[in-house]
């Protein structure tokens, strides 16, 4: 299957990429693409039949979505730990970091699944004491004289 985004629309909606990345933004943009579909299918719906029903700007919040995953895959530190939050002390010597995914890799907001309509919330409810049936003048399958 073709990826919801090409080389060209991550340029145009993200920046100009380097010659050594648009190997790995190829590759990414065919993996995120997947990623997509597959938390589509986690909750029953087809991504690609969703684009081919729904409006046309739906394609364009498809296509941002993902270029938006490969920009912050791509903008991730290969060659050392991401961090999201570094501190250094002196003398006493300290240091501290946040890390901006634990384990690295490819990730998805709920923000983003939002947007593509894949993270809506449901409501139930459950009856705890379970249904009563109501006949005529009764009330939980008594009648008027308590039978």
């Amino acid at each position: 299957m073709a990826a919801f985004a090409t080389i060209e629309d991550l340029s145009n909606l993200w920046r100009a990429l380097k010659p050594e990345e648009i190997t790995r933004a190829t590759e990414l943009l065919n993996i995120v693409s997947d990623s997509l579909r597959m938390e589509a299918d986690k909750v029953g719906k087809d991504l690609d039949n969703m684009i081919s029903m729904k409006p046309d700007y739906f394609l364009n919040v498809v296509k941002s979505v993902t270029v938006d995953v490969v920009a912050r895959t791509l903008m991730t530190s290969t060659d050392q730990e991401p961090m999201t939050q570094y501190a250094e002390g002196a003398l006493g010597y300290s240091v501290s970091g946040s890390y901006l995914v634990p384990g690295g890799g490819l990730f998805i907001k709920n923000s983003e699944l939002s947007r593509l309509g894949l993270r809506r919330q449901r409501m139930g409810v459950i009856e705890p004491y379970g249904t009563f049936e109501r006949h005529n003048n009764s009330i939980g399958g008594f009648d008027q004289d308590g039978n």
